[in-house]
């Protein structure tokens, strides 16, 4: 065999550039592989990672959406609530004592009850206004009080029906007491000269003897 003939083929194609370039290209091919792969894999995990902070942001923003959500035009909604207050107070706070009174006497009028004892105290100045008590005794059949009571509920002027009790009957005339409240600005109030309604809501003696009515 010729065995040197073989070993210089060998040697040849060992030293032939083109074996070392196919060489270099094999093993930069497999090194680019290798990177590939990392790649891919680093990529994978990155986009996982972001995904979850991308769906962890969106969940916070969607609460603070929520969370937000009630404040939205609270300037608007102040600002009515303003202009709806003002005009209530001008359609349904009286502007002196003296028209409460008057209009109280027109309710037993035009409802044919008799009030037997009418007392008005006021409070303390509070938001803007003052509580006006008015303590009423009166007597009459019931559809009469049905009438005023009706009419007191459903009266220009704001009176809101504290308490109500019935005190007794008689030959088909029902006494009853009711706790009215209703309010005038401070000034008017002040203005007024009415006594300073009692703690715990105590009564406050003094009758106008001439018209069966307290604290006029």
């Amino acid at each position: 065999m010729n065995t040197d003939g073989t070993s210089t083929t060998l040697r040849e194609r060992l030293s032939s550039p083109l074996t070392w370039h196919i060489a270099g290209f094999a093993v930069l091919l497999v090194v680019a592989i290798v990177l590939a792969i990392r790649l891919g894999l680093d990529w994978t995990a990155m986009d996982s990672h972001s995904t979850s902070v991308l769906a962890s942001k969106q969940v916070q923003l969607k609460t603070l959406e929520l969370q937000t959500a009630p404040l939205r035009g609270i300037d608007q909604r102040v600002e009515e609530s303003r202009t709806q207050l003002s005009k209530f107070e001008q359609k349904r706070i009286p502007p002196t004592y003296s028209s409460i009174d008057e209009r109280i006497d027109e309710l037993e009028v035009a409802s044919g009850v008799r009030l037997t004892r009418v007392q008005y105290t006021q409070g303390k100045p509070i938001a803007g206004l003052t509580e006006i008590s008015v303590d009423i005794n009166l007597s009459g059949d019931y559809p009469a009080i049905m009438r005023f009571v009706n009419t007191i509920e459903r009266d220009p002027i704001f009176f809101l029906i504290r308490t109500m009790s019935f005190t007794g009957a008689q030959g088909g005339l029902v006494n009853l007491r009711m706790q009215l409240a209703t309010w005038l600005r401070p000034a008017d109030a002040a203005a007024s000269g009415l006594p300073s309604t009692p703690e715990g809501g105590e009564e406050n003696p003094g009758t106008n003897p001439s018209s069966g009515k307290e604290g006029q």
